[in-house]
């Protein structure tokens, strides 16, 4: 695929992360939060972790460069002249449907609303709009520069062109999408954010800590990370939202959101981009802000 012009809706952890992916394997990408300090902060996350990736020998490109074909905004009529949009809002019903009727009003005819959903069913996100044939999802995960994969989600309109095009965006970026029929949390959170919830469960109810928890699954199962570190990672608060999803569309005992979900969410405790939630980051979060920082822009 030539070089395509993306925006990118939320500039959170993931917006920024789908951003640096794009920007990093040649594309433009157009910035788009409500919020100057959000973009401002993935900004200097981007520059950070594309810097990080280099060092390493992940990456072969330079920061200033990737930076550079970031732009931000807070004007959702800039969307006007993109060639897809990846919707990166929060997983909570009352903002999504709020986004997609947006941008169909201001972007083009043929552009493709792309959403990155943990959760939420593509066919009635495209419901919102005028143009369902050119809506599907894209669970991309966390941290998204570095994984190889996708589950690519169809709506029930969706069109074979949609499809075609977004899996050539995909491979553009290096990533292979795993098509998955559209369900709610889908396949990797359906599985996913039971385990992190009866996880949560066993801390609240004094079974163990977070850190002995992780361990069992690092050290008996062989996993990268633990189930309560990745929630930390993916953010608390959208554990919580994604478990209520599921909750509410399948109607499922199973799904009951932990306690101990709700209170630390309401503390403010979301994880690593808050510097705390089932561990603390503080001096990593001030490692990143102190050698992070470029120049200005979820």
């Amino acid at each position: 695929m030539s070089r395509a012009r993306v925006g990118i809706v939320g500039a959170g952890v993931m917006g920024a992360g789908v951003a640096q992916a794009l920007a990093e394997t040649g594309h433009d990408v157009l910035l788009l939060d409500i919020d100057d300090r959000t973009l401002a902060a993935a900004r200097r996350e981007i520059v950070h972790h594309t810097r990080m990736r280099r060092l390493l020998g992940g990456v072969d490109v330079d920061p200033e460069t990737v930076i550079a074909a970031v732009t931000s905004t807070t004007d959702y009529d800039a969307m006007c002249d993109v060639d897809f949009v990846i919707e990166n809002a929060t997983e909570q019903w009352e903002v999504k449907r709020e986004v997609y009727p947006r941008l169909d009003r201001v972007c083009a005819p043929g552009t493709v609303l792309i959403a990155n959903t943990s959760a939420h069913r593509i066919t009635r996100l495209a419901a919102l709009t005028g143009r369902p044939d050119r809506v599907l999802g894209v669970h991309f995960m966390n941290p998204v520069p570095l994984k190889p994969a996708v589950e690519l989600i169809r709506g029930y309109h969706t069109s074979e062109d949609s499809v075609a095009r977004v899996q050539g965006l995909l491979e553009a970026m290096g990533k292979r999408a795993i098509p998955v029929r559209d369900s709610p949390g889908f396949v990797s959170n359906r599985v996913l954010m039971l385990m992190v919830n009866e996880a949560a469960f066993l801390v609240q109810e004094g079974v163990a800590s977070a850190e002995q928890i992780d361990d069992v699954f690092r050290s008996c199962f062989g996993h990268p990370m633990g189930p309560l570190e990745m929630a930390d990672l993916i953010g608390l608060d959208t554990i919580l939202y994604s478990v209520e999803v599921l909750h509410d569309s399948f109607s499922d005992s199973k799904y009951r959101p932990c306690s101990l979900l709700h209170e630390l969410v309401d503390a403010g405790l979301h994880g690593r981009k808050s510097g705390r939630g089932f561990y603390s980051y503080a001096l990593a979060n001030e490692a990143i802000d102190e050698g992070g920082a470029l120049a200005h822009h979820d």
